[in-house]
């Protein structure tokens, strides 16, 4: 399933194409941390707006995908070589799926450091050039939700594979993910994936500028 090795791909960044870039730290997130931790979570009985929390949850969660995917199209600018690339992706899960000390946001951010383990597993994948066409995503996609509940690794090994898929071009994943009344951890997975196509969409003329955070 592993698309054949392209030396284009694994080519080194031109000397001269020197990179000037913040990429994801510990500041940041201990930033979101503080942020969540102030926010109001049981919102008002009397509207229909999500709490104020769960938005900024959600803005968190397209913040790390984001700053994850622009590592991925700087890789591919030919800013960064591959073993930087690597590097650098898992900084950023050390960051984001480390322990959490405040334990007032502990247990939320716990939830989505779960639907996060889709975000660098297919990163990696894809830069190990190890992800299946785009034609095998829909079968994945029925056979992850078949194995989640006997093995869930190798169900999240599906879903990391269909991400990979995507950030190679491949199309997923909201159509599957409105397909079901009880969606499962797998299904937060497509969640997950279908953030990385909105990301890779919205960064689709992406270059690093001198100085710019990611």
């Amino acid at each position: 399933m592993a698309a054949k090795k392209s030396s284009k791909k694994t080519e080194e960044p031109e000397a001269s194409a020197k990179l000037f870039y913040i990429f994801y730290n510990q500041e940041r997130w201990d930033n979101w941390l503080n942020t969540l931790a102030e926010a109001d979570f049981s919102g008002d009985d009397d509207s229909d707006e999500m709490p104020e929390g769960y938005r900024i949850l959600d803005g968190f969660s397209d913040d790390i995908t984001l700053a994850t995917i622009k590592i991925i199209k700087l890789f591919q600018n030919k800013r960064i070589s591959l073993e930087d690339a690597r590097t650098k992706l898992r900084g950023v899960e050390e960051i984001v799926m480390g322990e959490v000390q405040n334990v007032d946001v502990a247990e939320i951010i716990g939830s989505m450091q779960v639907s996060m383990l889709v975000l660098f597993a297919a990163g990696q994948k894809y830069l190990e050039e190890s992800y299946p066409p785009a034609e095998e995503v829909k079968n994945l996609v029925k056979d992850g939700r078949k194995a989640f509940d006997k093995d869930p690794e190798k169900a999240l090994d599906m879903a990391s594979s269909i991400g990979a898929a995507v950030i190679n071009g491949a199309s997923c994943c909201g159509k599957y993910v409105k397909d079901t009344d009880e969606p499962t951890l797998f299904d937060e997975w497509l969640v997950e994936v279908e953030r990385i196509a909105d990301a890779l969409k919205s960064l689709k003329n992406f270059d690093e500028e001198a100085g710019e955070a990611q």
